[in-house]
Protein backbone atom coordinates (compact mmCIF):
# COMPACT_ATOMS: atom_id res chain seq x y z
CA UNK A 1 0.00 0.00 0.00
CA UNK A 2 1.31 3.31 -0.79
CA UNK A 3 0.63 5.33 2.62
CA UNK A 4 -1.22 3.92 6.11
CA UNK A 5 -4.55 4.83 7.06
CA UNK A 6 -4.32 5.83 10.55
CA UNK A 7 -6.32 7.42 13.69
CA UNK A 8 -6.26 9.29 16.16
CA UNK A 9 -8.02 10.69 18.93
CA UNK A 10 -8.84 14.66 18.87
CA UNK A 11 -8.81 16.30 22.07
CA UNK A 12 -12.88 15.90 22.77
CA UNK A 13 -12.60 12.14 22.02
CA UNK A 14 -13.70 12.73 18.04
CA UNK A 15 -12.13 9.77 15.96
CA UNK A 16 -10.02 11.50 12.60
CA UNK A 17 -8.33 9.80 10.06
CA UNK A 18 -5.46 10.68 7.77
CA UNK A 19 -3.04 9.27 5.82
CA UNK A 20 0.75 8.81 6.55
CA UNK A 21 3.10 8.81 3.23
CA UNK A 22 7.30 8.37 3.79
CA UNK A 23 8.70 7.08 6.62
CA UNK A 24 9.84 9.57 9.72
CA UNK A 25 13.61 8.97 9.42
CA UNK A 26 14.40 10.47 5.83
CA UNK A 27 16.37 13.39 7.78
CA UNK A 28 13.87 15.99 6.04
CA UNK A 29 11.06 18.70 7.24
CA UNK A 30 7.26 16.51 6.84
CA UNK A 31 4.54 18.02 5.21
CA UNK A 32 1.25 18.03 6.34
CA UNK A 33 -1.57 18.76 3.52
CA UNK A 34 -4.88 20.18 4.70
CA UNK A 35 -7.43 20.14 2.27
CA UNK A 36 -10.70 22.49 1.10
CA UNK A 37 -13.91 23.15 2.98
CA UNK A 38 -15.93 19.69 1.82
CA UNK A 39 -12.80 18.12 0.60
CA UNK A 40 -10.56 15.25 2.00
CA UNK A 41 -7.04 13.28 2.19
CA UNK A 42 -7.28 11.86 -1.15
CA UNK A 43 -6.78 15.57 -3.06
CA UNK A 44 -3.04 15.45 -2.18
CA UNK A 45 -2.70 11.48 -3.17
CA UNK A 46 -0.59 12.06 -6.43
CA UNK A 47 1.19 14.67 -4.80
CA UNK A 48 2.28 12.75 -1.80
CA UNK A 49 3.40 9.98 -4.44
CA UNK A 50 5.51 12.27 -5.60
CA UNK A 51 7.15 13.65 -2.60
CA UNK A 52 6.86 10.53 -0.23
CA UNK A 53 10.35 8.96 -1.20
CA UNK A 54 12.04 11.57 -0.50
CA UNK A 55 9.70 13.05 3.32
CA UNK A 56 7.01 11.69 5.41
CA UNK A 57 3.96 13.49 4.00
CA UNK A 58 0.90 13.59 6.40
CA UNK A 59 -2.54 14.32 4.51
CA UNK A 60 -5.81 14.81 7.71
CA UNK A 61 -9.73 14.37 6.87
CA UNK A 62 -10.44 17.59 8.99
CA UNK A 63 -13.02 16.49 11.31
CA UNK A 64 -17.03 15.85 9.23
CA UNK A 65 -15.17 14.75 5.79
CA UNK A 66 -13.61 11.55 4.61
CA UNK A 67 -12.69 8.68 6.89
CA UNK A 68 -13.13 10.86 10.14
CA UNK A 69 -15.94 10.68 11.64
CA UNK A 70 -18.61 13.44 11.83
CA UNK A 71 -19.19 15.68 14.92
CA UNK A 72 -22.55 15.55 16.43
CA UNK A 73 -22.11 18.35 17.57
CA UNK A 74 -22.21 20.87 14.26
CA UNK A 75 -20.83 23.80 15.88
CA UNK A 76 -17.93 22.40 16.26
CA UNK A 77 -17.07 23.02 12.43
CA UNK A 78 -15.12 25.79 12.87
CA UNK A 79 -11.12 27.09 12.41
CA UNK A 80 -10.91 27.08 15.76
CA UNK A 81 -11.90 23.37 16.60
CA UNK A 82 -9.76 22.53 13.33
CA UNK A 83 -6.56 24.09 14.61
CA UNK A 84 -6.57 22.22 17.57
CA UNK A 85 -7.17 18.63 15.68
CA UNK A 86 -4.23 19.89 13.52
CA UNK A 87 -2.18 20.91 16.52
CA UNK A 88 -3.20 17.25 18.19
CA UNK A 89 -2.15 15.20 14.98
CA UNK A 90 1.23 16.96 15.09
CA UNK A 91 1.69 15.73 18.64
CA UNK A 92 0.62 12.34 18.37
CA UNK A 93 2.41 12.16 14.78
CA UNK A 94 5.72 13.60 16.69
CA UNK A 95 5.56 16.09 13.43
CA UNK A 96 6.74 19.17 15.84
CA UNK A 97 8.05 21.21 13.03
CA UNK A 98 6.28 21.11 8.91
CA UNK A 99 5.65 22.32 6.06
CA UNK A 100 2.01 23.11 5.33
CA UNK A 101 0.30 22.70 1.69
CA UNK A 102 -3.19 24.32 2.35
CA UNK A 103 -6.01 24.35 -0.27
CA UNK A 104 -8.56 27.12 0.09
CA UNK A 105 -10.27 26.11 3.86
CA UNK A 106 -7.15 24.50 4.54
CA UNK A 107 -4.75 27.35 3.33
CA UNK A 108 -6.76 29.87 5.69
CA UNK A 109 -5.82 27.57 8.18
CA UNK A 110 -2.41 27.23 7.61
CA UNK A 111 -2.01 31.08 8.29
CA UNK A 112 -4.17 30.82 11.24
CA UNK A 113 -1.32 28.33 12.38
CA UNK A 114 1.05 30.83 11.32
CA UNK A 115 -0.70 32.80 14.05
CA UNK A 116 -1.46 30.51 16.95
CA UNK A 117 2.06 28.04 16.22
CA UNK A 118 4.31 29.70 14.11
CA UNK A 119 7.35 27.29 15.87
CA UNK A 120 5.59 24.27 14.23
CA UNK A 121 5.85 26.07 10.69
CA UNK A 122 9.49 25.48 8.25
CA UNK A 123 7.36 26.73 5.70
CA UNK A 124 3.96 27.38 3.77
CA UNK A 125 2.29 26.73 0.78
CA UNK A 126 -0.79 28.38 -0.08
CA UNK A 127 -3.34 26.76 -2.90
CA UNK A 128 -5.55 29.65 -4.46
CA UNK A 129 -6.28 31.06 -1.24
CA UNK A 130 -4.95 34.65 0.13
CA UNK A 131 -6.30 36.67 2.75
CA UNK A 132 -9.61 38.30 1.10
CA UNK A 133 -11.78 35.86 -0.55
CA UNK A 134 -13.80 36.83 -3.59
CA UNK A 135 -17.51 37.17 -3.15
CA UNK A 136 -17.95 35.67 -6.67
CA UNK A 137 -16.46 32.46 -5.53
CA UNK A 138 -18.54 32.04 -1.91
CA UNK A 139 -21.66 32.60 -3.76
CA UNK A 140 -20.65 29.73 -6.18
CA UNK A 141 -19.41 27.27 -3.25
CA UNK A 142 -22.64 28.46 -1.78
CA UNK A 143 -24.63 26.80 -4.40
CA UNK A 144 -23.57 23.40 -3.91
CA UNK A 145 -21.91 23.11 -0.21
CA UNK A 146 -23.71 21.25 2.19
CA UNK A 147 -26.39 19.62 -0.44
CA UNK A 148 -26.79 16.02 -0.80
CA UNK A 149 -26.41 14.48 -4.34
CA UNK A 150 -28.68 11.14 -4.78
CA UNK A 151 -26.11 7.94 -4.83
CA UNK A 152 -24.77 8.14 -8.49
CA UNK A 153 -22.53 5.87 -10.77
CA UNK A 154 -19.67 6.72 -12.08
CA UNK A 155 -20.43 8.10 -15.14
CA UNK A 156 -23.02 10.13 -12.84
CA UNK A 157 -20.61 11.54 -10.95
CA UNK A 158 -18.23 12.54 -13.13
CA UNK A 159 -21.01 14.45 -15.21
CA UNK A 160 -21.92 15.72 -11.93
CA UNK A 161 -18.74 17.21 -10.82
CA UNK A 162 -18.11 18.49 -14.74
CA UNK A 163 -21.56 20.39 -14.57
CA UNK A 164 -19.90 21.64 -11.58
CA UNK A 165 -16.09 22.70 -12.10
CA UNK A 166 -15.69 22.98 -15.83
CA UNK A 167 -14.93 26.28 -15.67
CA UNK A 168 -12.04 25.78 -13.38
CA UNK A 169 -10.88 23.10 -15.72
CA UNK A 170 -11.85 23.51 -19.10
CA UNK A 171 -9.14 21.15 -20.53
CA UNK A 172 -9.91 18.27 -19.02
CA UNK A 173 -10.74 15.22 -20.33
CA UNK A 174 -13.59 12.42 -19.47
CA UNK A 175 -10.61 10.03 -17.52
CA UNK A 176 -10.02 12.96 -15.36
CA UNK A 177 -13.45 13.92 -14.55
CA UNK A 178 -13.89 10.09 -13.47
CA UNK A 179 -10.80 10.44 -11.43
CA UNK A 180 -12.03 13.81 -9.80
CA UNK A 181 -15.37 11.86 -9.12
CA UNK A 182 -13.33 9.17 -7.38
CA UNK A 183 -11.15 11.58 -5.18
CA UNK A 184 -14.28 13.47 -4.33
CA UNK A 185 -17.10 10.90 -3.31
CA UNK A 186 -17.11 7.41 -1.38
CA UNK A 187 -17.97 4.36 -2.52
CA UNK A 188 -20.76 1.99 -0.75
CA UNK A 189 -20.53 -1.60 -1.29
CA UNK A 190 -22.81 -1.92 -4.35
CA UNK A 191 -20.63 0.12 -6.21
CA UNK A 192 -22.23 3.76 -5.89
CA UNK A 193 -20.77 6.95 -5.45
CA UNK A 194 -21.92 8.64 -2.03
CA UNK A 195 -21.34 12.39 -0.83
CA UNK A 196 -17.96 12.02 1.58
CA UNK A 197 -18.62 14.64 3.79
CA UNK A 198 -21.09 15.93 6.88
CA UNK A 199 -23.47 18.24 5.05
CA UNK A 200 -23.40 20.53 8.10
CA UNK A 201 -19.54 21.82 7.68
CA UNK A 202 -20.32 23.89 4.55
CA UNK A 203 -22.58 25.66 7.14
CA UNK A 204 -19.11 28.55 7.67
CA UNK A 205 -19.84 29.16 4.50
CA UNK A 206 -23.14 29.75 3.89
CA UNK A 207 -23.56 31.43 7.57
CA UNK A 208 -20.84 34.27 6.03
CA UNK A 209 -23.85 36.10 4.50
CA UNK A 210 -22.24 39.14 2.79
CA UNK A 211 -19.94 39.74 5.42
CA UNK A 212 -16.33 39.29 4.38
CA UNK A 213 -13.55 37.72 6.75
CA UNK A 214 -10.99 39.78 6.96
CA UNK A 215 -7.65 37.30 7.02
CA UNK A 216 -4.88 39.88 6.51
CA UNK A 217 -3.88 39.77 10.13
CA UNK A 218 -3.32 35.73 9.76
CA UNK A 219 -1.33 35.66 6.21
CA UNK A 220 1.01 38.69 8.23
CA UNK A 221 1.95 36.14 10.84
CA UNK A 222 3.71 34.57 7.75
CA UNK A 223 6.23 37.34 7.32
CA UNK A 224 8.79 35.47 8.97
CA UNK A 225 8.36 32.21 7.07
CA UNK A 226 9.25 31.14 3.51
CA UNK A 227 6.28 30.69 1.86
CA UNK A 228 4.81 30.18 -1.73
CA UNK A 229 1.51 30.97 -3.08
CA UNK A 230 -0.51 29.08 -5.57
CA UNK A 231 -2.94 30.85 -7.86
CA UNK A 232 -5.00 29.38 -10.69
CA UNK A 233 -5.55 32.41 -13.40
CA UNK A 234 -8.94 31.49 -13.63
CA UNK A 235 -9.75 31.52 -10.09
CA UNK A 236 -13.10 32.83 -8.67
CA UNK A 237 -11.89 32.57 -5.23
CA UNK A 238 -8.15 34.36 -5.28
CA UNK A 239 -8.92 37.72 -7.36
CA UNK A 240 -5.12 38.40 -9.00
CA UNK A 241 -5.80 42.00 -7.15
CA UNK A 242 -5.52 40.12 -4.10
CA UNK A 243 -2.26 37.67 -5.38
CA UNK A 244 -1.10 41.32 -6.67
CA UNK A 245 -1.11 42.96 -3.04
CA UNK A 246 0.10 39.70 -1.23
CA UNK A 247 3.46 39.92 -2.83
CA UNK A 248 3.45 44.02 -1.64
CA UNK A 249 2.73 42.62 1.42
CA UNK A 250 5.16 40.37 1.22
CA UNK A 251 8.35 40.42 -1.09
CA UNK A 252 9.58 37.59 -0.46
CA UNK A 253 6.66 35.99 -1.11
CA UNK A 254 7.09 33.16 -4.38
CA UNK A 255 4.42 33.00 -6.53
CA UNK A 256 2.95 30.48 -9.38
CA UNK A 257 0.68 31.30 -11.54
CA UNK A 258 -1.59 28.77 -13.37
CA UNK A 259 -3.35 29.61 -16.78
CA UNK A 260 -6.42 27.99 -17.79
CA UNK A 261 -7.23 26.51 -14.03
CA UNK A 262 -9.71 27.81 -11.91
CA UNK A 263 -10.12 27.14 -8.28
CA UNK A 264 -8.69 25.21 -7.52
CA UNK A 265 -5.02 24.00 -9.05
CA UNK A 266 -4.48 20.08 -8.65
CA UNK A 267 -0.58 20.54 -7.44
CA UNK A 268 -0.54 17.78 -10.03
CA UNK A 269 0.13 20.32 -12.75
CA UNK A 270 4.12 20.56 -14.17
CA UNK A 271 4.26 24.04 -12.89
CA UNK A 272 3.24 23.30 -9.39
CA UNK A 273 4.95 20.27 -9.36
CA UNK A 274 8.37 22.19 -10.37
CA UNK A 275 7.34 25.07 -7.61
CA UNK A 276 7.12 22.26 -4.69
CA UNK A 277 10.57 20.71 -5.35
CA UNK A 278 12.03 23.76 -5.61
CA UNK A 279 10.58 25.50 -2.36
CA UNK A 280 10.96 21.77 -0.19
CA UNK A 281 14.57 21.55 -1.61
CA UNK A 282 15.47 25.14 -0.37
CA UNK A 283 13.44 24.95 2.82
CA UNK A 284 12.76 21.19 3.67
CA UNK A 285 15.99 19.27 3.41
CA UNK A 286 16.66 19.76 7.72
CA UNK A 287 14.64 17.74 9.73
CA UNK A 288 13.67 20.23 12.54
Amino acid sequence: MDFQQRRFRAQDDLELSYRDYGNSRTGTTPVLCLAGLTRSAPDFHELALHLCPRRRVLALDLRGRGQSAHDPNPGNYNPATYLSDIGHLLNVTACHRVIVIGTSLGGILTMALGAARPTALAGVILNDIGPEIDPTGVARISGYAGKTPAAMDLEQAAEHQRQLFSAAYPDWDEEQWRDEALRTFRQREDGMLVQNYDPAVADMVTDQGDSPVDFWPYFKSLAHLPTLAIRGALSDILSAATFARMAEEKPDLIQVSLPNRGHVPQLTEPACIAAIDDFLETYGQAKH
